[in-house]
């Protein structure tokens, strides 16, 4: 493709990006389905060029004072030639307009205010109160895998055989890492299932779980299952996994990756009964998603104040529910994918005072108990990971258990 072409391919793709209603990640996907005949290399520069506007879009706007796609996209080329760039060929950028020449001439030259420097929404901003924290979350994410049933060092060396560079990641025992992006579809390990794509914070989430195969255990929010997955692994396929969604959909893929992981000790099930009590009633919950902003950094403005209410609503009542089916012994596992406090320890702190029967885990004592290395962290109610701190997404983990 001409530069011209590729150019205009990453404008069609920001068009519809910025009307912040679907993930970019899915209309870059579908884009390129609807593409094939454009080359590996090609797509590679179009989506790389895409994230890299996504991820500078609050000084870019800042800059050209609108929101308007193929300004930001001038905006981001302006010490380009323009000749080249938009040279009005049949598959190309058109020309630029004598407007438009002015207004690259006559960008803001003000100092960006914190939440523009730090590329974040100002409300958000002002939530997570953390500039450090914030720049990290807008770097982009390692490729992060988990062996499945089989040791790590095995796979990291038949990874290596296929052209595949992994190191083990600092915590879990079952983890990987490669700080590029990796295609894994091709992959023989991931073909035979014995490896799986999980962030290593994730990973940790299902280790503090702590079970084994007496318990009664649920995966309430399931999702795509991903926890589930690494639970049926850690019990080598023994005892029951049961996995529910309020949304079955989100579940469609959780059969088709079983089988591939060979994992067997997953039941699927859409409601639970007033009578039905858990020993662990793990709850991965629907939040924000702010801890993946590295992977995702068209979130944060996709999000709404009145969204987060909602979110934060939501696991209210999850928690509710979760206290209702816990059994004399068992022990909630709340987490999220969240940085702001409200989703985090403000609402464990908040249950706490409404169900004064429970108390949190030590997960200093749980940590090295399950991972025999030492807490890296000062807080023992509850673990918070993040780029800064565990080079990992930002992770919420909290253990509740009856007094």
């Amino acid at each position: 493709m001409q530069i011209s072409a590729k150019y205009q391919a990453v404008l069609e793709i920001l068009q519809k990006v910025l009307q912040d209603r679907y993930p970019a990640d899915n209309i870059i996907k579908e884009y390129m389905r609807n593409r094939k005949y454009i080359g590996s290399k090609d797509r590679k520069f179009i989506t790389n060029t895409v994230w890299d506007i996504i991820r500078h879009r609050s000084r870019l706007e800042f800059d050209c004072g609108c929101c308007e796609a193929r300004m930001l996209l001038l905006t981001y080329l302006k010490d380009e030639d323009f000749d080249i760039i938009a040279d009005g060929s049949e598959y190309g950028m058109a020309p630029l307009s004598k407007e438009e020449k002015i207004k690259l001439q006559n960008l803001n030259p003000e100092v960006y205010p914190e939440h523009i420097e730090n590329e974040c929404p100002k409300w958000l901003y002002e939530k997570i109160n953390d500039s450090a924290l914030v720049q990290a979350l807008n770097t982009t994410a390692s490729a992060d895998i988990r062996a499945n049933m089989v040791s790590r060092e095995d796979i990291k060396n038949k990874l290596q055989k296929e052209g595949l560079f992994f190191s083990f990641t600092p915590y879990s025992p079952y983890g990987l890492r490669s700080e590029e992006r990796i295609n894994l579809q091709n992959c023989i390990s991931y073909q035979n299932g014995e490896i799986e794509v999980q962030d290593e914070a994730s990973q940790l989430g299902a280790i503090l779980c702590d079970v084994r195969a007496d318990m009664k255990i649920i995966d309430y929010c399931c999702g795509g299952g991903g926890k589930s997955l690494l639970l049926g692994a850690i019990l080598n396929n023994s005892g029951t996994i049961f996995a529910h969604d309020k949304n079955p959909k989100r579940m469609d893929g959780l059969k088709y990756r079983s089988a591939r992981l060979g994992i067997k000790n997953i039941k699927i099930i859409e409601k639970i009964t007033p009578q039905d009590k858990y020993n662990r009633f793990i709850i991965d919950a629907p939040c924000s998603g702010s801890g993946t902003w590295r992977r995702s950094p068209d979130a944060k403005y996709r999000l709404t104040p009145k969204q987060l209410k909602t979110i934060e609503q939501a696991q209210k009542e999850i928690l509710d529910i979760a206290a209702e089916h816990i059994t004399d012994n068992g022990r909630i596992v709340y987490m999220t994918c969240s940085v702001l406090p409200e989703e985090n320890e403000s609402r464990v702190e908040e249950f706490l005072q409404k169900y004064p029967d429970f108390t949190t885990v030590n997960m200093a004592k749980l940590w090295e108990r399950k991972l025999e290395i030492s807490y890296p962290f000062n807080e023992e109610r509850w673990l918070k990971c993040s780029p800064l701190t565990t080079h990992t997404d930002g992770f919420f983990v909290c253990v509740l258990k009856r007094k």
